[in-house]
């Protein structure tokens, strides 16, 4: 059922939407809670760390089997070891996904440094090795996730060719280089150069905020869709508004009480069994820290937010701030934070 879904996601004009890959964010309850929301057409899991003694992670693997969204799931692998790829790639293969991803793009310190994820952009022939490798040992759709270049984006055209070359069956262009982190503005440009050059649908990704910056990313890249992590995070209704305005329909715009609602959904669905209750406040923080770039203009809410310690001072400050009325639509503000204010692994 999934791979005949996904298939007509591939073959349909309308823009495909996808959840972004965020370690230890996009996980098994995340997905519960974006799909109540309107949610994504096409869910990325975390991604699985491969190497030569690597095994499925299982809370990994638990969002596939368990994967409550009704939409079709796409297991990413992180590694460089081609063997353990190979092998990995068929284990994921029994399990109900409709696509394998490759990460390229993952801007992490401590990926790059061990050349994996954008750490790999670095080597163009070792990615044309590992994408020849994978491409054969992948019998369903393969995909690839990528940014422009490591620290420069002059690599990118070396590395179109090699995409188009493995017949992979679509790919992502984060339109930033891995040192550019999430820092810069997005090179949109770049995204449009790969929907020209590769023969597969792109999805555009990167700084996707409203649906009207979805629609003109769209319009300015000419890619099959979208691929959305933080975005979603401070806005889960972004999909849905998204589908709204290609139906040119008036856009829902939350209020504060609907952002409440939202934070405490949030908090009880992905708190795991037996977690002590600082540990997962401290959890909620990462959340948080894309939700708060969208309540108020002064940082003064993140600021307070991020040294509470308790369920009831995280939820006295929440209530201090959104319990009202008024719209919120949920974009962003300059705050000016630091980049890594806002990183916990691969956020998009």
């Amino acid at each position: 059922m999934w791979h005949a879904q996904f298939q007509d996601m591939l073959d349909n004009k309308a823009p495909i939407l996808a959840l972004a890959p965020m370690q230890d964010v996009t996980d098994l309850p995340f997905w519960k809670v974006m799909a109540t929301y309107g949610g994504a057409d096409v869910y990325y899991t975390e991604y699985f760390r491969v190497h030569a003694t690597s095994h499925l992670e299982k809370w990994v693997a638990e969002s596939i089997v368990k994967n409550p969204t009704g939409k079709p799931a796409i297991a990413q692998m992180i590694g460089n070891d081609i063997p353990s790829l190979v092998r990995t790639a068929k284990e994921l293969q029994q399990l109900p996904i409709v696509a394998v991803d490759l990460n390229l793009g993952c801007p992490a310190p401590i990926v790059y440094r061990k050349c994996a994820g954008g750490g790999l952009l670095r080597e163009p022939k070792r990615v044309d090795a590992i994408l020849g490798a994978l491409r054969d040992a992948i019998s369903i759709k393969f995909t690839v996730k990528t940014r422009i270049g490591f620290d420069s984006p002059e690599v990118f055209d070396e590395l179109l060719p090699i995409f188009a070359k493995h017949s992979i069956d679509l790919l992502t262009v984060h339109g930033r280089t891995v040192k550019e982190m999430y820092r810069t503005e997005v090179h949109y440009d770049y995204i449009a150069r790969a929907v020209q050059a590769v023969p597969c649908p792109v999805l555009a990704n990167g700084n996707v905020y409203s649906a009207q910056k979805a629609e003109e990313v769209l319009e300015a890249t000419g890619a099959r869709g979208l691929m959305i992590g933080r975005g979603v995070i401070r806005n889960p209704w972004l999909f849905h508004q998204i589908r709204q305005h290609r139906r040119g329909e008036a856009l829902f715009v939350p209020t504060g009480h609907d952002v409440l609602k939202y934070l405490r959904t949030l908090y009880e669905t992905v708190r795991p069994p037996e977690i002590k209750e600082l540990a997962h406040v401290q959890k909620m923080k990462k959340y948080v820290n894309y939700i708060g770039l969208g309540v108020e203009p002064t940082g003064q809410f993140l600021h307070r937010i991020r040294r509470v310690n308790t369920e009831v001072e995280f939820f006295t400050i929440c209530e201090e701030y959104l319990n009202h009325d008024r719209p919120m639509p949920l974009e962003p503000f300059e705050l000016g934070l630091k980049d890594t204010d806002v990183m916990a692994g691969e956020h998009l």
